[in-house]
């Protein structure tokens, strides 16, 4: 397993060249291919027209992450994920992705910390399904309450394989959950299992009303379009329904570590396993870009620190690994890691992590190795410049974190980045008294005596 956040570097890779225009200004070919417009009740609209796009993307985003839960209610966005396929008044359980499905489309969705998303692709021309569909499960879920319970019982199963089950996610949540004290990355997204134990039909319907409105809502449509037709029938579906409170993120910050925080964990595995975290910063902190360029030094590939050092010369680990990923609404986490092998002691690797970013400190990384990681970086856009779906969800993601213009502003930080910016960030972020250590312990695994007589 590794935190390394590719898919979120990849996203940055679709940044689109056209500029947004604001009001209800009708788009032509000549003029621009992006269009974006506020309707009254709040909800964001933006579109974007590509002629050589065969397939045309919906996705409709909501400021209904992770972060906008409580403690003793956690797990409630990602199960309400799950609740918006299970059926409105008007169209019954399943009949969202049937209908989909039957006009050649394919859906989706997808839940993290900061916001959740639904995503449809089809034919230009069918556009107007994802538009009637969205437009009333926004508002009219039906939420049976045996239904709920049985959906709650699917998360508590997805959350005792993908977590309980796999020792190196459950090192994961101990550690994050320990470097986080207020801010609420603390609890996971698909939450803790005492609590979706707890979790009613009321809890879930209230969590759905509160968040699932247009003022918090935001729509990008992107394809071989009819932009005005696309707006005007995303007008007539969405307009008329309701703005709702306002919605802002949890106005908190994390108190300053004072000392390392160590945790560990004692599951049935193979191999001892380190991850190591420290408090970091967001895209809001311009030494974001230097650390984003700091995680490919230390291990962007087999030519890279970790590998050399760890895998390919003193062969203790037999993965090694540093991540960050600045696109999260609060401070993130830097991330070390590594899987030792079998007859070396997580000690030793531990400590070999640790040397590597010693030796940056001292040192600052020579040009030549800054300019290879900035090109890691760079090259990641060109792998995707022809999926309109992430075109359409890095300006979603972006819009999340604040503008969606703030992509151009990524990709000047990163050029800018100097073996110095390196070196400093290096010294002021990844110190000892701002790490939080996770260690797994292996187990071994007790057999089942099937033969005794």
């Amino acid at each position: 397993m590794t935190r390394k956040t590719l898919f979120i570097i990849f996203l940055l890779v679709f940044l689109v060249s056209a500029c947004a225009h604001t009001g209800k200004k009708a788009v032509t070919e000549k003029e621009s291919q992006m269009y974006s417009e506020v309707l009254p009740n709040g909800l964001k609209v933006f579109a974007l027209k590509d002629e050589n796009a065969p397939l045309a993307v919906f996705q409709i985003w909501y400021n209904a992450g992770s972060i906008h839960e409580q403690v003793g209610k956690t797990g409630l966005s990602h199960l309400l994920e799950h609740m918006m396929f299970k059926g409105t008044y008007k169209y019954g359980p399943k009949e969202f992705s049937k209908i989909i499905s039957r006009a050649g489309g394919i859906d989706n969705a997808g839940t993290s910390r900061d916001y959740v998303f639904y995503h449809q692709k089809l034919a230009p021309d069918k556009l107007y399904l994802s538009i009637e569909l969205e437009s009333d499960r926004m508002r009219n879920l039906v939420m049976d309450p045996q239904e709920t319970l049985a959906e709650r019982d699917v998360v508590m199963e997805e959350r005792r394989m993908r977590y309980e089950d796999d020792p190196q996610s459950s090192v994961y949540e101990e550690v994050v959950s320990t470097a986080y004290k207020n801010v609420p990355y603390r609890w996971p997204v698909i939450g803790w299992m005492e609590d979706l134990k707890r979790i009613t039909r009321d809890d879930l319907y209230s969590y759905y009303r509160k968040h699932y409105v247009p003022n918090n809502a935001m729509i990008i449509v992107a394809g071989n379009i009819n932009v005005n037709d696309v707006m005007a029938n995303t007008r007539d579906k969405f307009g008329s329904i309701p703005r709702g409170m306002e919605i802002l993120n949890p106005d908190v910050g994390e108190p300053e570590q004072s000392g390392e925080r160590r945790v560990s964990v004692k599951k049935e595995a193979e191999l001892p396993y380190i991850l190591s975290a420290y408090k970091a910063v967001n895209i809001s902190n311009d030494d974001s870009y230097a650390l984003e360029v700091l995680s490919s030094v230390l291990a962007g590939g087999k030519s890279a620190r970790f590998y050399r050092s760890l895998i390919d010369e003193k062969r203790i680990a037999l993965s090694a690994d540093a991540s960050y990923s600045s696109l999260e609404k609060y401070p993130a986490l830097f991330y070390l890691e590594a899987t030792v092998l079998p007859g070396k002691s997580e000690e030793e690797v531990e400590k070999a992590l640790y040397d590597e970013v010693e030796k940056i400190k001292k040192e600052p990384p020579d040009e030549r190795e800054v300019q290879k990681a900035k090109n890691q970086i760079e090259a990641g856009f060109l792998m995707g410049q022809d999926s309109l779906f992430f075109q359409a969800q890095v300006i979603a993601i972006f819009e999340m974190l604040g503008d969606w213009k703030l992509k151009d502003k990524y990709f000047e930080g990163i050029r800018k980045v100097t073996p110095q910016d390196v070196q400093r960030v290096a010294q002021k972020y990844l110190i000892e008294d701002n790490r939080t250590v996770g260690v797994l312990i292996p187990l071994k695994k007790v057999e089942s005596k099937n033969n005794e007589k």
